[in-house]
């Protein structure tokens, strides 16, 4: 079960090792200026494996539950599929389900962990294999594997090098885990954490705020849904920023150029825009959107 990019490590790495009797993910969504149904990664990869796929719109609808049933499968592996599995659901294979989760639990339960982490300036992150249970990511853990945060990590980089990671991690322990070498340790809940699930006003960007957290905002915002704020020109998303510091031309938020790019005061420095998209356009350097945008300083 999954559904983005993030899974489809996973699946291929299950993929080589076991027989997989279906692929559930979710419905295909519309996407795009146009409306176009798309259909979710997952998708694509299983069609490429030949392998049976549900889209159920909702999991716990009495055919979906039947399809689970019909495939009778010794386990089902979750990653990042989108909707809650039911008591029916989590008690349907053998060996339980199991869940890839992209950060170090208890920190981070929730929808949005590789966003959290950045945005919390986080030293470490890393993935966690965890027996799934009724609550939200509070199940016993099976395996974990960590990495270091590096500065300019974003949320899409970060999601990539935490797909390969958990793939690996779940090829490694999975052989343990289905010989019963591998027992699951129950979470700390008074170290727990939560990241909820992004939202469009989540990007954001409140310039009253330190300059370093703004950087990681952005970073942590990218690709969806993408740092924002509005001017005179309209709605300006930015794709990668450079920190200056100390105050250039005193209040919070006021525009000014620095070496022919665009740049932001901030509470405590300013933002130098070094990527950008205008409403309607493609992502562009900040000198290229500074060529056209001759209000920017006024």
């Amino acid at each position: 079960m999954g559904s983005p990019e993030f899974a489809l490590p996973s699946l291929r790495a299950l993929a080589a090792d076991y027989e997989i009797v279906g692929v559930v993910t979710q419905p295909n969504r519309a996407a795009g200026r146009g409306g176009a149904l798309k259909q979710p990664p997952v998708k694509t990869l299983a069609l490429e494996l030949g392998l049976p796929i549900m889209q159920p719109e909702k999991l716990r609808a009495p055919e979906a539950t039947q399809q689970l049933r019909d495939w009778t499968p010794d386990l089902i592996v979750v990653a990042a599929y989108g909707q809650i599995l039911k008591s029916e659901v989590l008690s349907l294979p053998r060996f339980g389900c199991l869940n890839v989760h992209a950060s170090l639990l208890p920190r981070w339960r929730g929808a949005a962990p590789i966003q959290a982490s950045i945005l919390a300036d986080d030293e470490e992150t890393g993935v966690t294999i965890m027996h799934m249970d009724a609550g939200l990511d509070t199940g016993g853990m099976l395996a974990k594997k960590s990495m270091r945060l590096s500065a300019d990590l974003t949320a899409g980089s970060l999601t990539q090098a935490l797909s390969a990671l958990g793939a690996d991690l779940l090829r490694e322990s999975l052989p343990d885990i289905l010989a019963g070498k591998l027992i699951a340790v129950p979470q700390d809940n008074s170290l727990a954490t939560y990241a909820p699930q992004l939202k469009k006003e989540d990007g954001r960007l409140d310039f009253t705020r330190p300059a370093v957290e703004l950087e990681r905002r952005v970073r942590a915002m990218n690709p969806w849904p993408g740092a924002w704020f509005e001017w005179t020109g309209g709605t300006l998303k930015v794709g990668r920023v450079e920190i200056v510091s100390g105050s250039q031309v005193g209040v919070a938020g006021a525009r000014f150029t620095r070496e022919g790019r665009p740049a932001i005061q901030t509470s405590d420095g300013a933002l130098v825009l070094e990527e950008v998209q205008p409403a309607g356009k493609k992502m562009m350097s900040g000198k290229s959107f500074l060529a056209g945008a001759r209000d920017w300083a006024s």
